[in-house]
């Protein structure tokens, strides 16, 4: 039997576990770039506007920095520099969920002892893994090349090419932390972790030059997706190095697999005292989540100080262009630029937090599923105490990281300290509405509870996608983020947050109901 024996088995096993998450975060990757070129076109009908934005681009270090440099006025090269980056990274999440979910996952549930006893090899696991990644980053890679043809044969395939090879790039290095650590958990932090640096070297590289030239631009893999230069004269050569990474980590990740036992790693975790010191569930749902809270505040309180930073030059990025003046006003009000900037940001940071609150109420499914729950429910706990101290960290978590943005923006603004905490906190109630869908998946059908993040990665593409498209406002109301008070600026209406406020209440009792009347693990 050789070591790659099974892997056909494993891969079609893993495309079908797999069926629904993949679909979901590739659709919503490619609607989000697909969507650009008529959005710009409205904004920068003109060869004249289109020059002035590079303008304008060139001389704001911190658009750079957030967005990237733009090497071209045509729509094509117009949509890597608007998307581009972003698009990178939600491949790159994408990539890198997928391989430690059939990995490290599978180790630490114990499932893969019981296939690897069977006749599979013992590089079969890691290679469906990493195939099941190249099939996500392939399939979008094909649909962006596809869809942005129109504006050229040429930059549509290699962006596409790109955005496969930075999901690669990223499956690979997980691939690698995966046989390091010795919880999936802790290996999705660590290359979020490296993901998030590598965003954080471009944006300095991007900040300290216009044409991405910066030594701190290559070091990213996110940078070379934007000095592959789509549309703008592609640079081939770039996809050299997505090339040699993949290999070279790959080759790594193989030859620590070859070398260690499965469920064991290379840098095992320590032992705990003796004496467990967690006397509560709650404790323990702390332990677990505290590592998650912790990254999700810093990263908000982040990104808060960086929009903040850019409000005050947001009015001479608009100028005199009326689209992207509508736009703004669709997704923050229609009390001035600055005002309505700031609530469109917030906005935005509300709909990236529904991910915080679906990934935390979805640690009680990988309790459950994983058997870690059935040695605590055995003592003296209940079923809603259990739960009551991972949904207490969910929704506490969700007003924690929304203060620390409104904190953060007020670091980089400077203004409208109170109005803005206000406007961040608001976000609160649509959040807690996407958490209560994913209790109410989880407390009655459990095996459908991954679904929850089908309806965040929806809500997300309504909410950053639909203003752009100038969809109905019927479209927009399907979200909870579409009835909240646009604020600042706007005026405060408490009705329709408290009617979302009293939904999620109802959708966690009513998932909490499931739960104490259902069987584990079914």
């Amino acid at each position: 039997m050789t070591s790659l024996a099974g892997t056909g088995t494993l891969l079609r096993f893993s495309l079908r576990r797999d069926r629904v998450m993949i679909p979901v975060w590739v659709a919503v990757n490619a609607l989000m770039v697909l969507s650009m070129p008529n959005t710009l076109k409205g904004l920068y009908g003109t060869e004249t506007e289109r020059a002035d934005l590079l303008q304008q681009v060139a001389t704001n270090s911190s658009f750079r920095a957030l967005i990237g440099p733009a090497f071209g006025t045509d729509l094509g090269a117009l949509t890597v520099w608007r998307v581009g980056v972003y698009a990178g990274a939600l491949a790159a999440v994408t990539a890198l969920l997928v391989v430690v979910r059939h990995t490290r996952d599978e180790e630490e549930s114990g499932r893969q002892e019981l296939i690897a006893s069977g006749a599979v090899g013992r590089r079969a696991s890691l290679t469906a893994a990493l195939l099941a990644a190249a099939v996500a980053s392939g399939v979008l890679g094909l649909l962006v090349a596809a869809g942005l043809a129109g504006q050229g044969a040429t930059g549509a395939v290699a962006f596409g090419l790109g955005l496969a090879g930075v999901g690669m790039v990223f499956a690979t290095l997980a691939a690698i932390v995966a046989q390091l650590t010795e919880s999936a958990r802790l290996a999705r932090g660590l290359t979020a972790g490296l993901l998030g640096a590598a965003f954080v070297l471009r944006a300095a590289g991007d900040a300290a030059s216009t044409d991405g030239s910066s030594v701190w631009t290559w070091v990213s893999p996110l940078g070379w997706l934007e000095n592959l230069r789509a549309f703008a004269g592609e640079r081939w050569w770039v996809l050299g190095l997505f090339a040699a990474a993949v290999v070279a980590q790959g080759a790594v990740a193989y030859a620590l697999a070859g070398r260690r036992d499965v469920g064991m790693s290379f840098l095992p975790t320590r032992p705990g005292p003796a004496t467990g010191g967690l006397g509560t569930a709650a404790a323990l749902a702390w332990r677990l989540q505290r590592g998650g809270v912790l990254g999700w505040s810093i990263g908000f309180f982040l990104a808060g100080a960086v929009y903040g930073g850019l409000t005050d030059g947001v009015a001479d990025l608009v100028g005199d262009n009326e689209r992207a003046r509508e736009i703004f006003e669709r997704m923050g009000g229609q009390s001035g630029i600055t005002d309505a900037f700031l609530a469109s940001m917030t906005g935005m940071l509300g709909l990236v937090a529904a991910l915080y609150v679906v990934a935390s109420v979805l640690r009680l499914s990988g309790e459950e599923t994983s058997g870690r729950a059935e040695p605590v429910l055995a003592n003296a706990v209940g079923r809603l105490r259990w739960a009551a101290g991972h949904l207490t960290i969910a929704f506490g978590g969700a007003v924690l990281i929304m203060l620390l943005a409104g904190l953060g923006f007020a670091v980089g603004y400077g203004h409208q300290v109170g109005p803005v905490l206000g406007a961040c906190l608001v976000q609160v109630a649509g959040v807690w509405v996407i958490g209560g869908v994913a209790v109410l998946l989880f407390g009655l059908l459990p095996r459908a509870a991954v679904a929850a993040w089908g309806v965040a990665g929806a809500v997300l593409l309504i909410g950053w996608v639909g203003p752009a498209l100038d969809v109905p406002q019927t479209v927009l109301d399907v979200s909870p983020f579409g009835h909240l008070p646009k604020l600042p600026g706007g005026s405060m209406r408490w009705p329709p947050v408290l009617v979302l406020l009293g939904l999620a209440v109802v959708l966690v009792a009513m998932g909490l109901a499931g739960l104490r009347r259902r069987d584990l693990t079914t």
